[in-house]
């Protein structure tokens, strides 16, 4: 069973293999997606650039764009293969180009093809699929609407809903503009809880701090965090002592820092850039006294030629030591 009680959300050009792996550091027990792939990237693409993951990531799950059922069922197939938890549709990116590939949020007016989608992928794999979707899109944006896309697809197999708590404009609204101008609506990802108790139902959006997650954690099945969780990992450690129990995590951030760099030394000796690792150790320190030293000190070395986790350890040295951690 996948514990989804506290979870990361895919975000582009952010939950990459390297941040997946310093966020398992960070909080032992919380579920982490990758960033959104393409069917397209898949079947035509490279399996392994796109599909390896370390082994100390599990449980992870795969996010795929896509609105043909065959295809989908394709790639559920691969990611079962690759040894992922669960396979999860997006139906909530509002991009353009996302869009024009006909899927992400606009498949909100399409419940019959995200229900073949997921009946696809139910009949191919013995991996949980799940939806990550918004409250609604332009003016269909009520909770009737809401409950009946859910309904429909639970149908087809779907068990596990991630609800977005905003609806997205497609048109008029740029991506980032759409995480964050239209207003939150909690309370409709609550009522969906309340009317559908057999689905599991986890939230996103705007949720910043530990209060905000155990309000919710009162409300519904599970919460999952996106800039949040990448601006200050640290939040996942605080959280994961609060609210999940079981593993502690790390004493304190210099030891994520320290296992982080064991890793980027193994990554560097396969070829891999320090900049594309070292990038997701930046809020780190976020609220810590030199935070601010550490920050630029990554950001003006770790780019050259030839960097190595000698940057890190430098940028470290700019850090004032933490104050023992409270009890949780």
């Amino acid at each position: 069973m996948i514990d989804r009680t506290l979870s990361v959300a895919p975000m582009m050009d952010r939950t990459d293999r390297h941040c997946r792996y310093l966020l398992r550091l960070v909080a032992p027990g919380v579920h982490l997606y990758t960033e959104m792939v393409t069917t397209g990237a898949l079947l035509h693409g490279d399996l392994a650039r796109h599909l390896d993951f370390h082994a100390a990531e599990h449980p992870v799950a795969l996010q795929l764009g896509g609105c043909e059922p065959e295809a989908m069922a394709a790639c559920a197939r691969l990611a079962e293969r690759w040894g992922y938890a669960e396979v999860n549709l997006n139906v909530g990116c509002p991009s353009d180009r996302v869009q024009g590939g006909r899927f992400g949020a606009c498949l909100m007016a399409e419940p019959e093809t995200v229900a073949a989608c997921v009946a696809a992928m139910r009949e191919a794999v013995d991996l949980p699929v799940t939806v990550k979707h918004r409250i609604g899109i332009d003016h269909q944006d009520d909770y009737p609407a809401l409950r009946d896309f859910v309904g429909r697809v639970g149908e087809a197999g779907c068990r596990t809903f991630i609800v977005h708590a905003r609806k997205a404009w497609l048109q008029g609204l740029s991506p980032r503009e759409n995480r964050e101008k239209p207003p939150l609506r909690h309370d409709l990802v609550h009522a969906l809880k309340r009317e559908l108790p057999e689905y599991e139902i986890i939230t996103n959006g705007g949720l910043t701090t530990p209060k905000d997650v155990v309000d919710q954690l009162r409300q519904v099945d599970g919460v999952m965090l996106g800039r949040a969780a990448y601006q200050d990992p640290w939040l996942l450690a605080e959280l994961q002592r609060r609210v999940l129990g079981g593993s502690p995590g790390p004493a304190d951030r210099r030891e994520v820092v320290q296992r982080y760099m064991a890793y980027m030394e193994d990554e560097l000796a396969r070829g891999t850039r320090l900049q594309a690792m070292a990038r997701h150790l930046l809020g780190l320190f976020q609220g810590v006294p030199g935070a601010k030293a550490w920050r630029r000190h990554i950001s003006e070395n770790a780019p050259r030629s030839g960097a190595g986790v000698e940057v890190i350890t430098e940028a470290l040295d700019r850090v004032a030591p933490e104050p023992e951690r409270e009890p949780a």
